[in-house]
């Protein structure tokens, strides 16, 4: 075989369906987020503004965040220094696990190196916990439950999403003996939609089932205390795990889960994802453990509060122009563009033109013919930014001649 001719064919795969993925080289400056500077193909700098962030409340440029940091790294170095088995766990790392812990009202957390590995490693330790698990996983789930769940081995039912009807019939049509597990999100982040927590839930009291909660784009944002839709619903008391993220809306690094005492022991103990992988340095634990606990009050529902006006004023403007924006209430904000090359040459104007940065979000991470920009608004984008943004959008819809009329619904 001709290797290099393989990966020719490959690659130009992608570039001719217009899905090859471009890295933008951009540098974040400390206390000037969402702007930053945005090194060209040809060695010009360009100062741009960041629309498709997943730091949704500029955690990762915060005072209490960054000392936290400081204090850290001043007091151990850098690394961590192996597995948390072996000389990896200290006590930066216990405090950020007490953090989510009591932020979920959970007896137990534990920290992995992400959310997708979380994700992984946990559905996929399950069945050795519950031998003859059987697994109902949301259609639309993460990338990382669906791999999770494909290499456990076990059984699994794949139901329509948000489609309580459907999850009954597979739960009913079930050995009612076996042992089963719903798997869903509180907010799946293409289309900004919220699941029906509360029937899952119900489903899951009547045939005896656990709950699995993926709460990545939702920690931080919703709830009093930032703990998520769940907390927002006061239905984490019936959620027996649930999975978040320390690198969106804390603006740090890392992912975990939080469940029982009991359940995290075990995990912690069977899931090679967790027992084989290098800690998270005590400095990303230290910021992250910060940004929680700041979270947590008064200060940080403000933050949420001015993030959610904000994205209603994005949203009701790009109505006002005739563009096809999904809108489910929450803070994901999507544009429906409908064609790779479409979605990628707006991009590309966006960001030439008008110093807007959004990447297209283009097939396998949507379905085809559903490409989209999904702006990500913050607390920390200004009225003019916002203004800009619109302006920058209305005009360049008309001159890329998308026909509305040709647009998803």
């Amino acid at each position: 075989m001709n290797y290099s001719e393989a990966l020719d064919a490959a690659l130009t795969r992608l570039h001719d369906e217009g899905r090859y993925r471009v890295f933008i080289d951009i540098e974040r400056e400390k206390g000037a987020f969402p702007k930053a500077d945005w090194t060209r193909p040809d060695g010009a700098r360009k100062e741009i503004t960041i629309w498709c962030g997943n730091d949704y409340l500029g955690m990762g440029q915060h005072p209490a965040v960054l000392a936290a940091m400081h204090e850290a790294l001043d007091a151990t170095g850098a690394g961590s220094g192996g597995t948390r088995n072996i000389s990896g766990t200290t006590v930066y790392h216990k405090r950020l696990e007490a953090e989510l812990a009591d932020l979920h009202g959970k007896e137990a957390a534990l920290v992995f190196s992400s959310a997708y590995i979380a994700n992984d490693a946990t559905l996929s330790t399950l069945p050795k916990l519950f031998p003859g698990l059987i697994i109902y996983s949301d259609e639309l789930n993460h990338a990382s439950m669906i791999e999770g769940i494909r290499r456990n081995g076990g059984a699994k039912r794949i139901f329509k999403h948000n489609d309580l009807a459907d999850l009954r019939a597979k739960l009913a049509a079930d050995d009612p003996a076996a042992p089963k597990l719903i798997a869903f999100e509180s907010i799946y982040s293409m289309d900004g939609d919220f699941g029906p927590l509360e029937g899952f839930c119900d489903l899951a009291e009547e045939f005896g089932a656990l709950t699995y909660l993926d709460e990545v784009h939702a920690v931080g944002m919703y709830g009093p205390r930032g703990g998520g839709v769940s907390e927002r619903d006061n239905l984490a008391g019936r959620i027996d795990i649930i999975n978040g993220t320390l690198g969106k809306a804390y603006g740090v690094f890392g992912g975990y889960i939080a469940a029982s005492a009991k359940m995290v022991d075990a995990v912690r103990s069977y899931a090679p994802g967790f027992i084989f992988t290098t800690s998270l340095p005590p400095a990303v634990a230290a910021g992250a453990a910060a940004s929680i606990a700041f979270l947590k009050t008064a200060e940080g529902q403000k933050l949420r509060d001015a993030q959610q006006l904000h994205a209603k004023i994005l949203k009701m403007r790009l109505k006002g122009l005739g563009m096809p924006i999904i809108d489910h209430g929450s803070h994901i904000v999507p544009v429906h563009v409908g064609h790779p090359v479409h979605c990628k040459m707006l991009s590309d104007m966006l960001l030439e033109e008008f110093g807007v940065y959004v990447q297209p979000i283009n097939f396998p991470t949507v379905p085809r013919g559903t490409e989209r920009l999904r702006f990500t608004p913050s607390p920390v984008h200004d009225p003019k930014q916002i203004d800009h943004l619109v302006k920058a959008m209305d005009r360049l819809w008309a001159r890329c001649a998308l026909n509305r009329a040709e647009m998803p619904a």
